[in-house]
């Protein structure tokens, strides 16, 4: 089967989307599932004015201390207030009950913005760098203050060992990918240890260049969102590949090679024009713009392009 993929790689792939199905699409939901349930744990439990524990003890230890008191507690008589309001709905059912909510959270909101200009000031007071963005913080304190010790220790394990485990095929993968699809297409045929060599040097190559991105990355105001933002860029071009591949045997290497290249020029332009706000497009639109777009000119080009000129795809 030369043209698109060998019946090995089709059999694995096919195998990969069956795990996915299997293992990753209901781990991703638990993942959300979990989110959802701390934001149900933090409306009928206080949170603090700041889940970053660093920054709150850098202006508590501050001139502005007392400024800082007093949005914990004007916070905390907004919550018990909200609470009461969250009952009385869950019983009454009542519109006044959510006005009083939405009023309730919209002055919450803006006690965290003070909190966080408060721990601004107190840190370039000290000329130290505090980070008063807290969003990074919230899963953490939600686990180190809310469940078993024992728990803890498992959890964060868990959450390194998982880290760790997805830079390593992260890194493997790179390498693997360059050594034999571009390193070995160049210079062509290698001894195994000079190929396993030339793996080293790309798996230290990646990793710095993975390394780099992360510096950069601390200065997203959330890491997550800015995750699901990079990968909202390429995602849906990736996609609508494997699409091309499984379901459009017409279109040939050449047509799904400028498409992808086309496709990714017309994401990062959409992203671009939303973030000056041009346009309207959340991000996480790009990945079904970008397997609609990769898809639609992949099959235009096919068609303007005579059958004896493509090329399958080996």
């Amino acid at each position: 089967m030369q043209r698109y993929l060998s019946g090995k790689s089709v059999r694995e792939m096919q195998l990969g989307l069956v795990f996915n199905g299997l293992l990753k699409v209901p781990m991703q939901f638990f993942i959300l599932l979990v989110g959802v349930m701390v934001f149900v744990f933090y409306q009928f439990n206080q949170a603090p004015v700041n889940f970053n524990p660093t920054a709150t003890e850098v202006v508590l230890n501050s001139e502005y201390s007392d400024a800082y008191k007093a949005i914990q507690k004007e916070q905390k008589v907004l919550f018990l207030e909200k609470k009461e309001s969250i009952e009385r709905f869950v019983q009454e059912k009542n519109s006044t009950s959510i006005s009083t909510i939405e009023a309730n959270d919209l002055r919450y909101r803006e006690l965290r913005i003070k909190g966080q200009e408060l721990i601004d000031k107190a840190g370039e007071a000290k000329r130290i760098k505090v980070e008063s963005n807290d969003k990074d913080y919230v899963f953490i304190h939600f686990i180190l203050n809310n469940l078993p010790k024992g728990l803890i220790g498992l959890l964060l394990a868990v959450i390194l060992s998982a880290a760790m485990s997805s830079t390593s095929s992260e890194l493997n993968a790179l390498a693997s990918t360059t050594t034999m699809d571009l390193y070995k297409q160049q210079v062509g045929e290698k001894t195994e240890e000079e190929m396993l060599k030339a793996s080293k040097w790309f798996t230290l190559l990646w990793g710095i260049m993975a390394i780099g991105v992360a510096c950069v990355a601390n200065l997203a105001e959330n890491l997550i969102q800015l995750v699901n933002i990079i990968g909202s860029i390429f995602y849906g071009n990736v996609l609508g590949i494997f699409l091309l591949a499984f379901f459009f045997k017409f279109v040939k290497a050449n047509a799904v090679f400028a498409a992808a290249f086309i496709t990714q020029a017309i994401v990062i332009t959409l992203f671009l024009l939303n973030e000056f706000d041009i346009i309207n497009l959340p991000f996480l639109w790009l990945n079904f713009v970008g397997c609609v777009v990769v898809i639609a000119i992949a099959s235009i080009l096919q068609l303007m392009t005579p059958t004896k000129n493509a090329r399958p795809i080996n």
